[in-house]
């Protein structure tokens, strides 16, 4: 009788200890100075911008693009903001006016710049520190007749894919595991 009673302290004991230690150990982190940061910030979503790109006196084609901004809570309080408008101003004066992305040398591309300079136009035209960061969702082209081919219902003509990183040559390649 007593080995019975001594089995049933025993498991009680060893059951508190693992419900102690559990929840223990389940107690959030004391948050960071950085999640604060974050959490003064609110996401503002964008809406897709199309922009025409102008080349010799005719339409060459369009950009495609979707920027969502991180702004600051504090300062969006009571402030109705045209951003969709501003947006589309602001990246056509970068797309257009500023020539940021040149079609011929793709490469050259700088997503932060772009970003900078996006944060950058559109604080000075709020008229203060509204935008804290630029997330660039979706950034697109189409020639004109990429955008003539699909009004008519064309297949679409691929052209041979350009590989960004090369494959390791075979010799290098380790052998398959034998079974």
């Amino acid at each position: 009788m007593i080995k019975l009673v001594l089995t049933g302290i025993w498991v009680c004991a060893i059951t508190l200890a693992s419900v102690y230690f559990s929840v223990y150990m389940a107690t959030a982190p004391v948050p960071a100075a950085t999640d604060s940061k974050q959490s003064a910030l609110e996401l503002v979503k964008g809406e897709t911008i199309t922009v025409p790109v102008i080349g010799d006196g005719a339409i060459t084609g369009y950009f495609l693009g979707r920027v969502s901004f991180m702004m600051n809570k504090d300062m969006l309080k009571g402030v109705t903001l045209p951003l969709t408008e501003m947006t589309t101003d602001q990246l056509f004066s970068l797309l257009v006016g500023n020539k940021m992305v040149d079609l011929a040398h793709i490469k050259s591309f700088d997503p932060n710049a772009f970003r900078e300079e996006i944060k950058k136009g559109m604080n000075e035209r709020l008229g203060g520190e509204y935008v804290a960061e630029v997330m660039l969702e979706q950034l697109d082209y189409l020639s004109k007749e990429e955008v003539k081919q699909n009004a008519a219902g064309e297949p679409k003509k691929l052209g041979t894919p350009v590989k960004i990183i090369e494959a390791a040559p075979a010799e290098d390649a380790p052998a398959p595991a034998a079974h």
